[in-house]
């Protein structure tokens, strides 16, 4: 049996992993990360699926544990590619991909089949099983994967609630039947291992939003993700609670609650909720907004509130606004920026940290030590964590007894192998990168071009534009130099001119090399013309901008 990683080991996103037995082979998950301060201009970051392009005939499924973007957030972009497999997933986390593919015109292509927690599935010699977990986003599993050679077992994200909002507890009964089964590998979730203890319940912010609504005078905002429906039903049942109406803010909060209202997983009551252009006609203290935001997403609903350009909703001095969420690494200057935003503007703004307005789904070392007592696995493989975590779990599963050799700290490209007498191991490892989405264009955007906005972002451009005779290589016109990023040309009158003499000094050299052997090299003239300037800009300003020569003959 073959484990392959494409995403999710070593980072905190972009989970995808291949499980191989013969010729069959499953994907469990396909998300999306979100991109970092040095990606550039990048919208979007998915796994390289290079290793399955060659064995498209051999995928008989891809089953996915939640509806998080980071697990499905690939589906539009991959699908696709995959030539739409049957995908499983349960009933919510099939209400929002249906939701996305819809969004992306793919819904009459794809192939999408729900399941029970109680179902099974046969993919070719594999049998999949599903396991309740709690999460932060209702329907999540394990997916269990029985193959002749052993079964595998795939937490998703997952933590022991015992009071989870919606009254479903994790099936742990089930886990323990398999672990006397006898489970061969536990990938398992990694997030949260370096918390010591458990991870609180959801219901646990219930008191804290319920005091910040009594004490409430004005609006009530809050900003959270769009996927979390557990936290729309409690912020619908505080408003009921208190006599307020609800509005729900941005595109994707209105469609995935929309699904969830119909699939019956979200209880609204008949006149609670109120459109979105009619929030102006309602009393201040008679109204919470429920928006996208809670990120600092450039175009979400909250990021626009906090900077004053949404077309519906500004800030009223003495609204409320609470941030019911953790930020995720990289948008912690983003989510600072809109705090302090709506503070300027009057709003008293509650956060992870001021009050207890979030819980995490991921469990704790402890949930973590007590998946590892229920399942009892022969080999672990961390997984969803960055490098540290992967450890740190490993170390854990190594404390309860588990061969430090039974567990495999891998990355994305790994390919393990495991068997119940061959043991496991990393036998190979693939190139397997992140795939950039900008814009319309997946995968047109790589390294050369990040680099390129990076030393644009860094040191600007400088274009160096001349005119030059064919025949006998005299300029013509020029050079003019035009610079964006680097320094303001009219304060840098002298700098330019004594740049355009460099580039003519240089250019008057290789005019006399080229009467002595009569030939035009002007590639070697375009490298000679920015070797020239780059040494010259660097000697007077320590800075090296990005140069583009333009040589134009007649």
């Amino acid at each position: 049996m073959r484990l392959v990683p494409l995403g999710g080991l070593g980072e905190i996103g972009k989970n995808m992993m291949a499980i191989e037995y013969g010729e069959d082979i499953i994907i469990v998950d396909v998300g999306l990360m979100f991109p970092d301060d040095e990606m550039l201009g990048v919208d979007l970051v998915i796994p390289d699926i290079t290793y399955l392009m060659d064995k498209l005939d051999r995928i008989r499924g891809i089953f996915i544990t939640h509806g998080h973007e980071d697990h499905v957030g690939a589906l539009p972009y991959i699908l696709p590619q995959l030539n739409f497999p049957p995908l499983y997933a349960t009933r919510l986390t099939h209400g929002l991909i249906t939701v996305k593919l819809r969004e992306h015109r793919l819904l009459d292509r794809a192939n999408l089949r729900i399941v029970e927690p109680t179902d099974t599935v046969r993919a070719g010699k594999m049998e999949i099983g599903f396991l309740r977990v709690n999460h932060s986003i209702p329907d999540a599993v394990a997916v269990v994967i029985r193959t002749p050679a052993g079964t595998v077992v795939h937490t998703g994200d997952y933590k022991f609630d015992y009071t989870p909002v919606d009254g479903i507890r994790a099936d742990i009964g089930g886990f323990a039947r398999l672990g006397d089964e006898g489970v061969l590998v536990l990938c398992g979730d990694s997030t949260r291992v370096e918390s010591p203890g458990y991870t609180p319940s959801e219901s646990v912010i219930t008191d804290t939003l319920d005091t910040l609504f009594s004490q409430a005078k004005g609006r009530i905002i809050i900003a959270t993700f769009a996927s979390l429906i557990s936290r729309v039903q409690l912020a619908v049942d505080l408003a009921v609670k208190h006599q307020r109406k609800v509005a729900l803010v941005g595109r994707s909060m209105v469609n995935n609650t929309q699904m969830a209202i119909e699939l019956g997983y979200l209880h609204v009551p008949t006149g609670t909720l109120v459109a979105v252009e009619a929030i102006n006609h309602i009393p201040p203290s008679e109204l919470v907004i429920v928006c996208t935001g809670s990120q600092g997403e450039p175009t979400s609903a909250l990021t626009k509130i906090a900077s004053g350009d949404h077309r519906f909703i500004q800030v009223i001095p003495g609204d409320t606004v609470i941030l019911s969420s953790t930020p995720i690494v990289g948008n912690e200057k983003a989510v600072s920026r809109n705090i302090d935003n709506l503070l300027r503007q009057g709003a008293d703004v509650f956060y992870q940290g001021r009050a207890q307005v979030h819980v995490s789904g991921h469990g704790s070392r402890e949930e973590i030590k007590l998946m590892l007592a229920l399942l009892r696995p022969r080999y672990v493989v961390p997984v969803h964590g960055e490098y540290r975590m992967l450890v740190q779990h490993a170390r854990v599963a190594q404390s309860m007894g588990i061969p430090a050799e039974n567990t495999i700290v891998a990355q994305d490209g790994d390919i393990i192998e495991a068997s119940a007498e061959g043991g496991i191991s990393i036998v190979e490892h693939l190139p397997s990168g992140n795939v950039y989405v900008d814009g319309l264009g997946v995968g047109d955007v790589g390294q050369v071009v990040l680099r390129d906005r990076q030393l644009l972002s860094r040191d600007g451009i400088l274009m160096v534009v001349m005119t030059v005779d064919s025949e006998s290589g005299e300029i013509l016109a020029g050079p003019d130099i035009m610079t964006r990023g680097f320094v303001y040309e009219r304060e840098s009158e002298a700098l330019m001119g004594a740049a355009r003499n460099k580039v003519i000094q240089a250019f008057h050299v290789h005019s006399q090399n080229r009467n002595r052997n009569r030939s035009a090299d002007w590639g070697f003239v375009r490298n000679k013309v920015r070797d020239t300037l780059s040494e010259f800009i660097y000697e007077k300003l320590k800075r090296r901008p990005m140069i583009l020569p333009l040589i134009v003959e007649v």
